[in-house]
């Protein structure tokens, strides 16, 4: 009978024994047969015939048997010797699951006070033995290139667990630290072959890894730095000499280690500018994060303010400009060597300043030295800055009284030419009815309330803060209460234009054209020089239409999205909380599309157009020089016609007291 033909009448475990009795019976005298070797195993374990049925399932576990006398266990070992459960080439039960601890009892003991081992106790996905290491029918030593744990190939054994967001999402921890490493300084020597850059168990340990708030963890905080030091020795030393070194050393939880300053995972070159530590991210980010509140200056009487008052000065100005050669923090402080000016090893000590400025400012001395790099500090009590505090006291007086008076000045005089030239105009056009006055009124003060009460919300700090005042309770309600006036006013003029005849012909007139589209393009024309012939509009011109209609989308949208920003809480129980992003975007992008169509479109119509400066007077007494209207709106008949009659039954009047020696304003 044939192996096939057995196998297919007989169970596989069956099958197996049947082949393996035929030919290993026990030795004659009942002698028990000799322990198995590696070959009499793989005879049935190395074919892959035999450890898969006729449709191709496994029925036993198939080891490669190259692959297995190539590994580390198969050149030392025979498959009895791990599965010492199997006395015999015959078995027809499942061998017990083998224990790499009879073997490795400490790397195992390491292991079970790992972080993983807890993990895996918990029930969460995490590494065991076969995940770093691979099968042990497979298992190479680390020496081997091709091993799992070889140097070079354990960001990629680390990452095929740290890699996947599930995995990492429940041990509550990131995946993003693989990519991070990857890009990072000693990611990119290890891809590039090196087997002396630092890799995951340089850090992190082997076995025994362990959480980074365990203080026997190689990445505690207060071991980092000799972690670190493994590799850059001289840097540790220079390091623990330090300030912050010293700091680290009397178990200062605020004293900074190699990954406050560097980073983590994404360790990169100081030459690179996403670096933490590039020159030109130092006093922004990195240092400042410490030097610049006053938590040190609460608890060691370390000076605040050391960021803003640097950058406030030429140095931090021409570093924020992009210069590549202006001295930063480290360029005066040092780097892992820094120390307080005190020390007589600081390079900001007294009698070593001349040096320390000196790599900059060749020939600089003492006298040069002395002056301070932090002049605006505000607690400095040296002359220097006393001095020009004073000085910023007293020009700031100056600017503010003279400045302020030339402004006070040029305004009485404008006012004054302003006013005797209108006198001088007396044929006009009434272009806007009181109660359109005061909607203008109360749209445009409630329109730059909003403006300005706003962008102080968006950028704090800037003069839209400044020129307030206001704490944020104030300059919340100041903007609530200017949206309900806009929108009020909105609505009024809503129901004036559908229920009075003179808003109904208001609206009629505004409704866009095809002859506002051929007169916008005659009149650019015109003004190029193109066309000799300048185009006639009625009641209102292309611009004046488009900039209505605007405002009422604009007022629509900065509605319905600022009632959902002021309602918050109702919108996000109801909708999902993008919806109030998405909101949030378009109340400020719109704000700033509305505010710059008002300054650079309506302003230069009411301002700055020549034929109307220093400005159109229509908004505050409805009126418009005839002239200038017959110019702008020479096709709206029915207007001209009224201002014409009107001039003329003026003039008859005056005439007519004239004639009777009536006095003239009487």
């Amino acid at each position: 009978m044939s192996t096939r033909t057995i196998r297919r009448f007989f169970a596989p475990g069956v099958a197996l024994a049947l082949i393996l009795t035929a030919g290993n019976l026990f030795a004659a005298g009942g002698k028990q047969a000799a322990k198995p070797t590696a070959d009499d195993c793989l005879a049935c374990h190395g074919d892959s015939t035999l450890t898969h049925d006729v449709n191709g399932k496994p029925v036993s576990l198939y080891v490669n048997p190259q692959t297995f006398k190539d590994s580390i266990h198969g050149s030392m070992f025979t498959c009895v010797d791990c599965h010492n459960d199997i006395k015999g080439p015959v078995h027809e039960t499942t061998p017990k699951k083998i224990s790499c601890a009879s073997c490795h009892a400490d790397e195992q003991a390491a292991y079970d006070r790992s972080f993983h081992a807890r993990a895996v106790a918990g029930g969460m996905h995490a590494a065991t033995c076969v995940d770093c290491h691979g099968s042990p029918h497979e298992l190479l030593p680390a020496s081997d290139p091709k091993s799992r744990v070889h140097h070079t190939n354990i960001p990629a054994t680390c990452g095929s667990c740290h890699s996947q967001k599930f995995v990492m999402e429940d041990g509550g921890e990131s995946a993003q630290m693989v990519a991070s490493y990857q890009e990072s300084v000693h990611g990119h020597a290890v891809a590039a072959g090196s087997e002396k850059a630092a890799v995951c168990t340089d850090c992190h340990g082997t076995h025994e890894i362990l959480d980074a708030k365990d203080s026997k963890s190689p990445i505690f905080k207060f071991n980092v730095p000799s972690t670190c030091g493994q590799c850059h020795q001289d840097v540790a030393k220079q390091f623990k000499g330090s300030i912050h070194g010293q700091g680290i050393a009397q178990g200062n939880w605020m004293a900074p280690v190699c990954t406050d300053c560097h980073g983590i995972h994404s360790i990169k070159s100081h030459l690179d500018p996403n670096s933490p530590v590039n020159a030109q991210n130092l006093a922004q980010a990195t240092c400042a994060r410490c030097h610049e509140g006053v938590r040190l200056s609460q608890e060691f009487g370390v000076p605040g303010r050391r960021a803003s008052t640097y950058l406030a000065s030429y140095h931090g100005l021409a570093s924020r400009l992009g210069s590549q050669v202006v001295a930063n923090c480290a360029s005066c402080h040092g780097v892992h060597n820094i120390l307080p000016s005190s020390d007589p090893g600081s390079t900001i000590n007294p009698a070593n300043l001349a040096h320390t400025c000196g790599q900059c400012h060749p020939g600089a001395n003492a006298e040069f030295a002395a002056a301070k790099v932090h002049v605006d500090a505000p607690l400095s009590a040296d002359v220097g800055s006393k001095a020009v505090r004073w000085i910023r006291r007293f020009y700031l007086s100056m600017i503010f009284a003279v400045i302020g008076g030339m402004l006070l000045h040029n305004f009485i005089v404008w006012r004054a030419k302003l006013i005797a030239r209108r006198k001088t105009q007396h044929d006009f056009v009434v272009r806007m009815p009181l109660r359109f006055r005061w909607q203008h009124a109360i749209l445009l003060t409630s329109f730059f309330v909003l403006v300005v009460t706003g962008f102080a919300l968006k950028f704090p700090g800037s003069w839209f803060d400044t020129m307030l005042g206001l704490g944020e309770h104030l300059r919340g309600l100041l903007h609530r209460i200017a949206a309900v006036v806009l929108i009020g006013v909105s609505v009024y003029h809503l129901f004036e234009a559908v229920l009075t005849r003179q808003g109904r012909r208001l609206v009629l007139d505004l409704v866009p054209t095809l002859d506002d589209i051929r007169g916008a393009w005659q009149n650019v024309a015109y003004y190029l020089g193109l066309s000799r012939s300048k185009p006639e509009f009625a009641r209102f011109n292309y611009a004046e239409k488009a900039e209505y209609w605007a405002l009422v989308w604009g007022m629509i949208v900065m509605a319905v999205t600022g009632t959902a920003l002021w309602g918050k809480v109702v919108v996000g129980n109801h909708l999902p909380r993008w919806w109030l992003d998405i909101a949030t975007a378009i109340h400020f992008y719109e704000a700033v599309l509305a505010t710059l169509a008002i300054l650079v479109w309506h302003f230069y119509q009411v301002f700055l157009d020549p034929d109307t400066y220093p400005m159109n007077w229509a908004w505050w007494d409805g009126k418009m020089p005839l002239h200038h209207y017959e110019e702008e709106h020479g096709l709206d008949r029915e207007a001209l016609e009224a201002a014409q009659a009107a001039i003329k039954a003026e003039s008859e009047s005056e005439s007519e007291k004239e004639t009777t020696g009536v006095p003239h304003g009487e």
